[in-house]
């Protein structure tokens, strides 16, 4: 389906207000250490504060296309009103990197993109404690805060730097990441963890970090930040190498020039973890 550039404007406009209002309530109430309940294990956490977050997002989003389907990451899938969802889907993390806002600690985003006929062509990501909006459009590329962004020109590995994140579930989880950070770590300049992929998608395509990769991710963190990445000229695959699967998504996303190597280490690591 082919959108108007009018149309392409009225959805901009929706995520940018709605990311901008639930970016508000969050700075608002940085700091309170909100209380928290889990997520089905001890280390994935939500707080009032997504919920809140999310509400803003969502009542953004229905008072002008309430037909549209929802996908958050609190409230899960949500049907349009009435027939007439046709090819529209928002995909919502209102408040990525909850563990860090739950401890103080200043890094955490918010993230919205649109999906039309299952391709993304919106995304939305922004940084409450910078005040820094990161915007895609496909085909138009990416901006910061209203300047052109692109990725970095870092040529190989060996001068890279990297980041990447754990699974929410990490006591129990099968594949923790810990051996491919290792490797990683070995092969490049060094490896951040900021603790929120939204954020990290986001370094990547300013050019700040020259790649990122995470195992076991939902939808909602990778959307957006997937598009801006593609718009500001990098490559973004599957861990494996494979294409990104929004409904099932893993995640190496890089500059392109290194993207070789960093698939090919991280396969090293995943054949001898299946030996």
């Amino acid at each position: 389906m082919v959108v108007s550039l009018f149309m392409s404007d009225r959805f901009r406009e929706v995520a940018l207000d709605a990311a901008l209002r639930a970016s508000a309530f969050l700075r608002s109430h940085f700091g309170s250490r909100p209380p928290v309940r889990y997520k089905g294990s001890p280390t994935n956490l939500v707080t009032e504060m997504d919920r809140g977050a999310e509400a803003i997002i969502l009542d953004a989003i229905r008072s002008r296309f309430p037909e549209h389907r929802i996908l958050a990451e609190e409230s899960g899938a949500l049907p349009g009103a009435g027939p007439g969802a046709g090819p529209y889907r928002w995909i919502v993390d209102p408040l990525d990197g909850t563990t860090n806002y739950a401890h103080g600690f200043p890094i955490y985003g918010v993230s919205i993109a649109l999906e039309v006929d299952s391709t993304v062509t919106l995304g939305v990501v922004y940084d409450p404690s910078r005040e820094e909006c990161f915007v895609a459009e496909r085909g138009r590329g990416a901006t910061l805060n209203g300047a052109p962004v692109r990725v970095s020109a870092t040529p190989v590995l060996a001068e890279s730097l990297l980041g990447t994140s754990y699974p929410n579930d990490i006591r129990g989880a099968p594949r923790d990441n810990l051996a491919e950070h290792a490797a990683l770590m070995r092969r490049c300049r060094s490896v951040r963890s900021i603790g929120s992929a939204v954020l990290g998608l986001a370094a990547v395509a300013a050019g700040r970090l020259d790649g990122y990769w995470e195992q076991r991710l939902g939808a909602w963190d990778v959307a957006a930040g997937a598009l801006l990445i593609r718009e500001a000229g990098g490559t973004v695959t599957a861990v494996a190498g494979d294409p990104l699967d929004l409904g099932a998504p893993s995640i190496t996303a890089t500059n392109g020039a290194i993207h070789p190597e960093i698939i090919g280490a991280l396969r090293e690591v995943a054949t001898r973890a299946d030996r």
